[in-house]
């Protein structure tokens, strides 16, 4: 890739800086466009992968975005919430792999910068389990490590290991 693009927004990613878990950190798209942000998620992971190569996503087109929402965390946890149901975009590069947890659009500041935080496995700054969006935010983070395990999830592989899109 050369030069580098200048976004008014700029791209909400993070990133563990040792990969391989089943999940490796999150993206947060600014919009439901995830085309028109995927050149700057490929350039911010250009350093720590290399030439992106693939990019393999565990949903269609037609499926809606789970809808992540500390204040509905019990109403949705009583009405049978689909915890395993979370994005994940896996992004092959040369050098490396990232399996990443696709934060929908219109969630919360609080809730999408602590899922961010925790996915990446970055330590907490003040919450705690006393705040709400900590126990949703634990409670994504780890239905999508859950998911990403699953022989489902680990069908999204490297095009090198020879997996295939589901």
């Amino acid at each position: 890739m050369r030069g580098s693009r200048r976004t008014a927004s700029p791209i909400r990613l993070s990133l563990n800086p040792v990969l391989g878990g089943d999940i490796d950190g999150a993206w947060w798209p600014r919009s439901e466009a995830l085309a028109r942000e995927l050149p700057d998620l490929i350039e911010a992971l250009h350093v720590p992968l290399g030439e992106i190569l693939d990019i393999n996503i565990n949903w269609s087109a037609t499926t809606t975005a789970p809808i992540l929402d500390s204040k509905f965390a019990t109403a949705t946890r009583s009405m049978g919430w689909n915890d395993r149901r979370h994005r994940i975009m896996v992004v092959v590069g040369r050098n490396g792999c990232a399996r990443l947890l696709v934060i929908p659009q219109t969630t919360t500041q609080a809730l999408g910068w602590m899922v961010m935080r925790q996915a990446a496995a970055m330590p907490g700054l003040d919450e705690g389990p006393d705040v709400p969006e900590y126990a949703v935010a634990d409670r994504v983070v780890r239905a999508a490590r859950a998911e990403s395990a699953s022989s489902v999830g680990r069908s999204l592989h490297s095009p090198v290991a020879g997996g295939a899109l589901d």
